[in-house]
């Protein structure tokens, strides 16, 4: 956490000014027993109205001063609170970004997501409270005591017994209490991915009608999450009525006391109600300094937990062929695999083994392979989200490390297997390929990727709305939309990751010769589960189980490749 607060420094000003007119309010506030004992003790007793009514004005004029100190800290607060959580969650999106693959399927969307938004909530709360509340409280506490021994010595001696006392029993219920919220944070947080799981997934579960055990799953950990809560509620319950037992006995020995003192003339009525009303700011600060604990352990443990994340050091693709590989080149290869193998973190084999192919500029490049076969992984490989565990990848002459993973993707544009749309029109989310795009490449892009059709139908044409994730279009739509995206911009390189698979055999094949027809001859990697949809290809690969079984043309892996026969015969039985 303490890594953290190097964001506060562009709010010194504010970190500054907020706990000081804290103080400043306190201080007024430590005033107003003493006002009340002169009303009580001059005023009332003399009979003096003039006297009451301006101490009375007093007392409003410590009123609206310490509001305007309340107000303007709380707004300092607020500020730095915000601006500081503001940067720290801008400065982790970005650090995110910059995440492999790799390490984002170690770390988890969801734990991120809750890292991104509860978490970050926790930490802007508990700034907001320490800047108003952290010195405002033990300064009550102390200045209240202080000012109990300018009233009278004997009397105070109560609050030197009471205060400790008080602080036992706050402390103590507190340091129970912060692991049991702990364990709160961790069942809501299982509560909130089961939820976020049942709703993502709502139509699958009504598919297979497991509703009923989704929502007894959700249940159960409804009820542990409300169990938890009730035993960190019970432990809180003990604290009020156990310090209002201190707190009333204290109150009941300081009037004894202030009574005898009263008789023997040591002591006005006005003073004891002052030391009463010191008492009671004690009791009401120090169960504010608790919470302020309480939050404030919450916010450093999600603090942490967000440091951790900033502290992982991004795999971008930034490191030199240089440093790398003492700058071999390969000319003549456009797209090359170097006995490559990959396997997944925490994986205990190889997701990809001894692939090796060579690819020409211009080529298109059909693979295909059983489920699990590894097809993706070799995509994602040649894109840069994943580095191999060994071997080369190459890219025109060039190893893939000697590039930014910002130069890799501008010459490399993926469609992946789920189509994805964002919320906005059409037209914003095909400038995703390309920012600049006139609507003349977005109307040459849509008639490549056979999408012109069904967008000329809606209204608006380009501006036509596109729903969250695209849920306003179907599944073939959605592909073809996805398709035009990634064509906008031109590529070098277009990779298809089993994107067609909604389209019918007529549009695919339309599809297909529309892409062979662009100007821009962009090297294209077809990965298909169908024989037909690869087999003008000028080179095909056949994946088995992350194994490269067959490289060649349709012709020849049908003659030589048991496997690819396999595939083929299965779609094409005579």
């Amino acid at each position: 956490m303490k890594k953290l607060l190097v964001y506060l420094k562009d709010y010194r000003k504010e970190s500054i000014l907020a706990p000081l007119f804290k103080l400043l309010e306190a201080s007024f506030e430590l005033f107003v027993p003493l006002v009340m004992a002169q009303i009580i003790d001059v005023g009332i007793d003399n009979e003096d109205k003039n006297y009451i009514i301006q101490m009375g004005l007093v007392l409003f004029a410590l009123g609206i001063i310490g509001l305007a100190c309340s107000l303007t800290a709380q707004y300092f607060a607020a500020r730095a609170a915000v601006g500081f959580t503001a940067k720290v969650k801008n400065k982790l999106f970005s650090h995110i970004m910059d995440f492999s693959y790799s390490q984002m399927d170690a770390l988890g969307s969801s734990s991120l997501v809750t890292r991104l938004t509860s978490d970050m909530n926790q930490v802007q709360s508990g700034v907001n409270l320490v800047l108003r509340l952290f010195l405002r409280s033990p300064f009550i506490v102390l200045g209240a005591m202080i000012m109990a021994f300018t009233v009278d010595v004997k009397a105070a001696l109560i609050f030197v017994v009471a205060i400790p006392l008080l602080s036992i029993v706050v402390f103590g219920i507190m340091l129970i209490g912060i692991p049991i919220y702990r364990r709160v944070q961790d069942h809501l947080d299982k509560l909130t991915r089961n939820t976020r799981e049942s709703l993502a997934g709502a139509r699958v579960i009504r598919a297979f009608r497991l509703e009923d055990e989704w929502v007894g799953e959700f249940m159960e950990n409804n009820k542990a999450l409300r169990r938890i809560q009730l035993v960190a509620g019970r432990v809180s319950s003990v604290m009020n009525p156990v310090t209002y037992v201190i707190i009333n006995g204290a109150l009941i020995a300081l009037i004894y006391v202030g009574a005898v003192r009263v008789n023997g003339g040591f002591l006005k009525t006005g003073q004891v109600v002052a030391l009463v009303n010191y008492m009671s700011q004690i009791l009401v600060e120090l169960i504010k300094l608790a919470n302020l604990i309480i939050t404030t352990t919450k916010a450093v443990a999600c603090g942490n937990r967000i440091q951790t994340v900033l502290e992982i050091e991004a795999e971008g693709h930034t490191v030199d062929s240089v440093k790398r590989d003492g700058g071999v080149e390969y000319p003549g290869e456009y797209v090359a695999f170097h006995h490559v193998n990959f396997a997944y973190e925490g994986s205990g084999e190889n997701a990809l083994e001894d692939i090796d192919f060579t690819v020409h500029k211009g080529q298109t490049v059909g693979i295909i392979g059983g489920t699990g076969s590894g097809k993706s992984t070799l995509i994602h490989l040649l894109s840069g989200f994943y580095e191999p565990t060994s071997g080369e990848v190459v890219l025109d002459g060039k190893n893939l490390t000697a590039y930014e993973s910002g130069e890799i993707l501008e010459r490399i544009r993926l469609v992946p297997q789920k189509a994805v749309l964002f919320s906005g029109t059409i037209a914003d989310n095909l400038r995703w390929g390309k920012e600049d795009a006139t609507e003349e490449e977005m109307w040459a892009a849509l008639e490549t990727a056979q999408a012109a059709e069904f967008v000329k139908q809606k209204e608006g044409l380009l501006e036509a709305e596109v729903k969250q994730a695209g849920k306003n279009f179907s599944g073939g739509q959605r592909q073809r939309l996805t398709i035009a995206r990634a064509l906008v911009g031109e590529p070098d390189i277009l990779v298809l990751d089993d994107s067609t698979s909604a389209l019918d055999y007529r549009t695919d094949a339309s599809l297909r010769a529309a892409i062979r027809e662009l100007p821009c001859h962009p090297t294209v990697f077809l990965i298909s589960q169908r024989t037909n949809s690869i087999q003008y290809a000028d080179l095909i690969l056949v994946l088995d189980d992350g194994k490269l079984v067959g490289v060649g043309t349709h012709e020849e892996l049908l003659r030589e490749c048991e496997v690819y026969q396999e595939i083929h015969e299965s779609q094409y039985k005579k």
